[in-house]
């Protein structure tokens, strides 16, 4: 149960529509038809000035950097993982397998364990997301390593995509936003 009572669109006021408009014209809702207040957009609808800047950059993060999709999700997986939040996760691991990353891959992720990578994209990304995510930095071989795969804007997309996950992932936990019906729950209580 969510700790936020239920939106109804019809409610939202003029900026609160705003934001929604935006994100269902934005590049989700391009892809994945209306997305509506499901997940961290129904959190940050209800305070506009936030929900317009963190839409937009998270529009930026997902759809508009030059990493192969694999990898991305290899690293909003192992962020969703880390966190727990059921919601990043449960929405991630299909979008990981549509991508090319194994089922194996994935649900050892989900298990906190490192997985038999065949991708060396995506063996880097998760050694690097899980680096920040326990250390809070990567150490010079890592770091060297990444440049080399990814590059420089590879890299800076890459720890992007680790920060704009964890925020994702601290919203829906704190707010406790559950999962839809449809969707099994990745980390049963």
């Amino acid at each position: 149960m969510s700790r936020l009572s239920p939106l109804n669109p019809d409610d939202l006021d003029a900026e609160q529509r705003a934001v929604l408009d935006a994100i269902q014209r934005g590049p989700r809702g391009n892809r994945h038809g209306r997305i509506g207040l499901v997940g961290p957009f129904g959190v940050w609808v209800r305070a506009p000035k936030i929900g317009h800047a963190v839409q937009a950059f998270g529009g930026t993060v997902r759809f508009e950097t030059a990493l192969p999709e694999r990898v991305k999700e290899v690293a909003i997986c192992t962020v969703g993982a880390h966190h727990r939040a059921k919601f990043e996760f449960a929405a991630h691991r299909s979008l990981a397998i549509a991508a090319g990353v194994s089922e194996q891959t994935v649900e050892a992720i989900r298990c906190g364990a490192t997985p038999s990578f065949d991708d060396d994209g995506e063996r880097l990304a998760h050694a690097v997301t899980r680096a920040l995510l326990e250390t809070h930095h990567i150490d010079d071989s890592l770091y060297a390593h990444a440049m080399e795969v990814f590059g420089e804007v590879g890299l800076i997309e890459l720890v992007t995509i680790v920060g704009y996950y964890c925020l994702v992932s601290f919203t829906l936990n704190v707010f406790e936003i559950p999962l839809d019906a449809n969707i099994t729950d990745p980390f049963p209580d």
